[in-house]
C-alpha cells in the first residue's frame, strides 16, 4: 500500500520516534544519549512531514490522512500548513518577492544572528497564507476545511492531555522536541536559499550532498526538489547526478555542519570565508531604484 518500498525507512522513523517518547515518559526523566536521539528524531519527522505533503506516503487517502494526524503530533504544528506556505507559495516563487519564507526580508547580509532569528520571523509571516488557505477551504471544501481544523483540534487536545498529565514530561518530552523540529526545518529552508540567485534556473538553492542524507531523507539535494518537488526522496539522489554540472559549485556542499561553522563562525573573523549575495551583485549592477540602496545595505559580501 506504500507508493514507494523506500517509505519502509519512513515508517521505521516514526515507529521509532512514538516508541522513543512512551520509553522516556515511563522512565520520567532525560537519559542524555537517548534524548539526543529522540531531538534528532524531531529533526527527521519535519523532512518527513515536508516529503509527505509533497508526495503522499500510502496509495490510500484514508492512511494518508491517519498519517497526517501522526505527523502532526511529532512536529509540532497541523501538517496540512506545509501545502499554503511551501508547496503553493514557497515553490512558485522559490525566494523572489511574494515568498512568505523569503530569506533577505530582515536584511541582505547572512550571519548567525540573521540564522537563528529566521525561524520564528518565517513563522510569523507564514500564518497569512494559512489563514487565507483555510478561508479558501471553508468557501469551496467544506470537508477539506474541517480536516485541517481537525489537526488543530487534535494537536490541541493531545498537549493538554500530557500537560494535565504531568506537566514537566510534557515540556522536555513534547514541547521541546516540537520547537526542535520546527525550528531545524526552517534553518534547513534558510541555509538552502540564502545568498543564492533566486532569478537562477540552476542556482536558486544551495546543495549539501554530504553523509547527513543518508539519514535526512536526502533533503539536501535541493536544486532538483525544486525543479521537479514531486519526485520521491529515494530517487533525488540519481537525478541531481543528472544536472550536477549545470550547478555552479558554489552552491554545492560537501558538508552541512562545515558549512554552519565556516560560514556562521569562522566567518565572523575570516570574511573570505563567507557567503556571496548575487542577488545583491545584480541589484548593484543593475540601474533598479533598488540599486540606490545599496550604500546604506553595504557592500556585496555580506
Amino acid at each position: 500500500m506504500l507508493r514507494y518500498k523506500a517509505d519502509i525507512k519512513t515508517l521505521v522513523y516514526m515507529l521509532l520516534t512514538t516508541a522513543l517518547l512512551i520509553i522516556q515518559w515511563k522512565i520520567g526523566r532525560v537519559i542524555p544519549a537517548l534524548y539526543i536521539v529522540f531531538l534528532f528524531m524531531g529533526v527527521a519527522v519535519s523532512v518527513i512531514a515536508h516529503n509527505h505533503n509533497h508526495l503522499s506516503i500510502w496509495k490510500s487517502k484514508t492512511l494518508n490522512q491517519l498519517t497526517d494526524y501522526w505527523l502532526t503530533l511529532f512536529y509540532g504544528f497541523p501538517v496540512f500548513a506545509w501545502i499554503p506556505t511551501h508547496n503553493q507559495n514557497h515553490h512558485s516563487l522559490n525566494n523572489r518577492e511574494g515568498d512568505y519564507t523569503i530569506t533577505y526580508r530582515l536584511t541582505e547580509k547572512n550571519h548567525l544572528l540573521m540564522l537563528l532569528a529566521y525561524p520564528t520571523v518565517s513563522s510569523y509571516f507564514q500564518q497569512k497564507p494559512i489563514r487565507d488557505y483555510l478561508k479558501q477551504q471553508w468557501q469551496k471544501n467544506r470537508g477539506r476545511f474541517y480536516f485541517c481544523i481537525s489537526q488543530y483540534a487534535v494537536l490541541g487536545a493531545y498537549l493538554a492531555a500530557a500537560l494535565l498529565w504531568d506537566w514537566k514530561k510534557a515540556v522536555v518530552f513534547i514541547v521541546i522536541p516540537h520547537q526542535v523540529a520546527l525550528f531545524s526545518v526552517l534553518v534547513f529552508n534558510y541555509v538552502q536559499h540564502v545568498h543564492t540567485d533566486e532569478e537562477s534556473e540552476r542556482n536558486h538553492s544551495r546543495n549539501f550532498i554530504g553523509w547527513l542524507n543518508l539519514i535526512l531523507f536526502n533533503n539536501g539535494y535541493h536544486t532538483i526538489h525544486h525543479e521537479t518537488a514531486g519526485l520521491h526522496w529515494s530517487l533525488t539522489p540519481e537525478a541531481h547526478a543528472k544536472i550536477a554540472h549545470t550547478i555552479d559549485p558554489v552552491n554545492v556542499e560537501r558538508s552541512f555542519w562545515w558549512y554552519i561553522l565556516r560560514v556562521y563562525f569562522l566567518g565572523i573573523f575570516f570574511p573570505g570565508l563567507r557567503t556571496v549575495s548575487p542577488r545583491l551583485a545584480r541589484m548593484k549592477d543593475s540601474s533598479s531604484p533598488q540599486a540606490d540602496e545599496l550604500p546604506q545595505r553595504e557592500a556585496v559580501r555580506v
